[in-house]
């Protein structure tokens, strides 16, 4: 079927949460120079050269200096028309109605690195010259697309600033908090600080992080914004391949989601933030499914009273030693009785050194139900158009407690996986014609969720929208 057919078939809008453009290099790099000088520049070039650099390598070269393989031939080519409405925002707004899209967020291409630089400087520059760049040539195209500004998140107080920024100043109304903060281990920064660069640890915000991040919580808070986390996991631990560009691609996404989700979640930021959306971009929602379900198995055998059943000072020596006479042999009762040390109770040795036993005390789970609260409503998944995993959002037989997961139709255009920007709405109706959801899934998957997503943590987010009434009747019920 064709898209702007669905479309009119559909009788409900169709919102886009997660498409890209293609930025056109030279462009860009003039832009971030005029408005941010040399030191925003040098982050854009110092950016995209890790990329070009591990593509002028052998395998072998890469393999001597532990490099991953990336992708060559990553943007559309074949379809002339749709590679220029990737590089071009204005025609792509004009083809949206082709699309069968009613309103579009777009997440840069180029842009999306820009928060992972090292060198606070130009990473600062980098940032505020790029959502300077991107308000200017947007703003033309507000009544059916916005663009997505781009959050450094190294240290909380350059994201509040850069938040006040986009937001405050620009008038941005969605944002991307850079995720998958690397940083130095200390100990080896202190003994080998030549190393320091080769040997990172990842910060994930949520919980052991090296700062409190609620302060940029209550800023989005305050700000009326969403946070949306757009960052993989290409080229670390086990997506390392020197050859293979598909091993290091396949899950990566859904990998850096999880660990950004699951350090939110553990670390009680919804419990003490509960009107703020969070939403995880481009990793599918098979693998929240799994989360959600797997958070919850693990607190019913881990939480405080659980714990008892694994308490060594609940352990009844007596019997033990009595059952251990009858049935251990000698070389078993001579151990036991040599390791008495197993009735000291929280050792310190035993438990890690850690103060507070329960892993979900930050989230102070009275019941199962609490799960409903602290991450089914608050928390997104930002699912591309050929996933069939999609379906597992909707099927509350399935997801404990008969939850739907609040899945988030994206079509990713402007990237190598779209090879028809005009079939990526029909192909995730697919899941419908299939009978694998429903149409009322399907209404909640492409409209439902992505106006309470940023609805109702700014009620003025469709406001002069082509979407602007649907939205409004959808957020007052």
């Amino acid at each position: 079927m064709q898209a702007a057919k669905l479309r009119e078939s559909l009788g409900h809008p169709v919102i886009d949460a997660d498409g890209h453009w293609l930025e056109y290099g030279p462009v860009v790099v003039e832009a971030m120079r005029k408005i941010g000088g040399p030191t925003a520049t040098q982050a854009v070039t110092t950016n995209g050269g890790r990329v070009g650099r591990s593509l002028r390598m052998t395998p072998e070269q890469r393999r001597r200096e532990n490099v991953a393989q990336e992708a060559f031939w990553g943007a559309p080519t074949k379809n002339t028309r749709d590679r220029a409405t990737a590089m071009m925002p204005r025609l792509l707004y004009e083809r949206l109605d082709e699309f069968g899209i009613d309103f579009a967020i777009l997440y840069p291409t180029m842009g999306l690195g820009l928060p992972r630089v090292n060198d606070r400087e130009s990473r600062i520059a980098a940032c505020s010259a790029f959502n300077t760049y991107c308000a200017e040539l947007f703003d033309p195209l507000r009544d059916r697309v916005t663009p997505a500004a781009v959050i450094p998140m190294h240290e909380p107080e350059e994201a509040i600033a850069e938040l006040e920024h986009a937001v405050g100043e620009l008038g941005y109304k969605v944002v991307m908090l850079n995720s998958m903060i690397d940083r130095p281990v200390p100990a080896i920064e202190e003994s080998n600080p030549s190393a320091a660069g080769l040997v990172r640890w990842f910060d994930m915000f949520g919980i052991d992080s090296a700062h409190d991040y609620d302060i940029v919580w209550e800023k989005c808070r305050e700000l009326g914004v969403s946070p949306t986390f757009h960052r993989g996991s290409r080229g670390r631990a086990f997506r390392m391949s020197v050859s293979n560009f598909c091993y290091n691609h396949i899950g990566h996404f859904a990998a850096a989601s999880e660990a950004v989700c699951k350090a939110l979640f553990l670390g009680g930021v919804t419990r003490r933030f509960p009107d703020l959306n969070f939403a995880f971009l481009e990793g599918g929602v098979g693998f929240a499914c799994l989360l959600y379900a797997d958070l919850i198995n693990h607190w019913e055998i881990r939480n405080r009273d659980a714990l008892s059943f694994t308490d060594p000072g609940n352990l009844d020596l007596e019997v033990l030693d009595e059952l251990v006479e009858k049935y251990g042999g000698t070389e078993m009762v001579d151990a036991v009785k040599e390791r008495r040390s197993i009735s000291t109770r929280n050792d310190a040795n035993t438990i890690g050194g850690i103060e507070e036993l329960d892993d979900y005390s930050r989230c102070e789970i009275a019941t199962k139900r609490d799960f409903l609260d602290l991450f089914v409503e608050r928390f997104y998944f930002g699912c591309e158009a050929d996933d069939s995993s999609n379906a597992w959002a909707f099927n509350r037989r399935f997801n404990p407690l008969g939850a739907q997961i609040k899945a988030l139709f994206g079509s990713d255009i402007g990237h190598f996986d779209v090879q028809d920007m005009a079939g990526v709405l029909p192909e995730a109706y697919e899941l419908v014609e299939e009978e694998k959801i429903t149409d009322r899934d399907f209404r909640r998957f492409v409209f439902e969720n992505p106006v309470k997503f940023w609805g109702e943590t700014n009620s003025n987010f469709f406001e002069g929208t082509r979407v602007a009434d649907q939205a409004s009747v959808l957020l007052s019920n």
